[in-house]
């Protein structure tokens, strides 16, 4: 069952409402049948970037830029395409300060990492935020991400040992180089990892420029394989 903190009495009383069309629904989730069918899902893509495929065949599942040059981690998994009604969630939440939008992205993605079967890690790290950043903006929305889906797949959740320790620009905003030149040597561990397998959280994987950097720096420091969970990807 997708983690919710309320019980079935309550559900029976206040019956869910969808977020996207305010109808109420019949499951623990906030969002009614018919519009999670039309969420734009991120079927066809890379097996390593997540990046949606124009051309996916099962039998070559990888893009041309892994081919030539594979990213550190080791694979990515993105729920979904990052478009709408998925882009407008996820804004809601990071910018508007709406909570319960972040209570269905996060049982989105733990449905979404249960219907492909993921192999488990041992350990949640969501990308950390520099504290300027967190001071702005009150929370950093792939904690309250990972802390619901680290309790349902009984997985930890570290939000301590890494840092980033300097402010970025968007990555969306900079060209290839410049993003690698942005996000260089952006986060810092506190301590050397004791588990081997660690899933790197987000919200949206824009370039892969942080993601990359991110696992970089925890393949430096203990990590053997590194996988990233986030709820969308752009094209």
């Amino acid at each position: 069952m997708v983690y919710n903190c309320i019980n079935n009495s309550q559900l029976g009383l206040y019956p869910p409402i969808c977020l996207l069309c305010n109808a109420k629904t019949a499951n623990e989730m906030d969002i009614c049948s018919a519009c999670l069918t039309e969420l734009p899902h991120n079927s066809n893509s890379c097996r390593i970037c997540a990046l949606p495929l124009t051309q996916f065949s099962p039998d070559h599942p990888v893009c041309g830029n892994c081919l030539r040059q594979a990213p550190p981690f080791d694979s990515c998994h993105a729920a979904f395409s990052y478009s709408y009604p998925i882009s407008n969630l996820i804004s809601r939440f990071k910018f508007s300060n709406k909570l319960e939008h972040g209570r269905l992205l996060s049982n989105l993605l733990i449905r979404s990492i249960e219907a492909n079967r993921l192999p488990l890690p041992e350990l949640i790290l969501p990308v950390p935020l520099h504290r300027s950043r967190l001071r702005e903006r009150g929370f950093n929305q792939a904690l309250e991400l990972a802390l619901p889906v680290g309790r349902h797949f009984g997985i930890p959740v570290d939000s301590k040992s890494c840092k980033k320790i300097r402010p970025t620009e968007a990555q969306s905003n900079l060209h290839k180089r410049e993003r690698q030149k942005n996000i260089r040597k952006a986060f810092s561990m506190k301590n050397i990892l004791t588990d081997s397998h660690v899933a790197i959280l987000d919200d949206v994987v824009t370039t892969g420029s942080t993601v990359a950097e991110l696992a970089r720096t925890l393949k430096q420091n203990g990590a053997d394989r590194v996988d990233v969970w986030a709820l969308a990807r752009t094209h």
